[in-house]
């Protein structure tokens, strides 16, 4: 499957709390004619009131393996041990026959891989946490994390924030107002642009 390189493609990357999922839905609802969510695929089972199809394609992990065998995939990552993400080639190429633009909400390290595959039409953005020590209190504030899963993201997360120079915009996220403002700002100069 060939990929024309004149579609444009939104990546919207941060580490965990930054607050990118809720950038992510503001610039959605703001566009809907323009934009589109890329959907991801992922090995792990469906959380809560997540469903099939529009959080995410879930998929076993044999499933998965057999589509990076056959060059299915953008971008993917075994998060954590048999725990695989990745962006299929087939979600791009259904969001860009609607005649919008893809919008990821994907780790660092599937950002760059994606910026490095289209580097003339992706609009790279980095979410960034106004600090290390509020970005645990976020994570401690929703109640889901034991300690040790929180030091694991809090220590991610400052070794993602050392990537954040390889991104085309940061949005440092202190206000959520504002992050989103600067956010729409940015996106619609990119979209007017004819070449990326």
């Amino acid at each position: 499957m060939t990929i024309n390189n004149q579609q444009k493609i939104i990546i919207l990357t941060a580490p965990s709390g930054a607050g990118k999922t809720s950038i992510t839905r503001y610039l959605l609802a703001k566009y809907p004619d323009k934009l589109a969510f890329s959907i991801s695929a992922a090995t792990r089972p469906a959380r809560g009131a997540e469903r099939n199809g529009a959080d995410y394609y879930f998929m076993s992990v044999e499933e998965f393996t057999n589509k990076i065998q056959h060059e299915e995939f953008v971008e993917w990552e075994m998060v954590y041990e048999g725990k695989y993400y990745g962006t299929l080639k087939a979600e791009l190429q259904r969001i860009w026959s609607e005649g919008k633009t893809p919008v990821l909400d994907i780790d660092v390290k599937g950002a760059i891989h994606v910026q490095q595959q289209f580097p003339e039409t992706t609009l790279s953005i980095f979410i960034e946490p106004p600090s290390v020590d509020e970005l645990r209190r976020r994570l401690t504030g929703r109640g889901t994390e034991s300690e040790e899963s929180l030091n694991a993201r809090v220590n991610k997360a400052a070794y993602e924030i050392s990537f954040k120079t390889y991104f085309n915009k940061v949005i440092v996220n202190s206000d959520l107002e504002n992050a989103c403002a600067e956010a729409e700002e940015i996106v619609q100069a990119f979209l007017k642009s004819q070449n990326g």
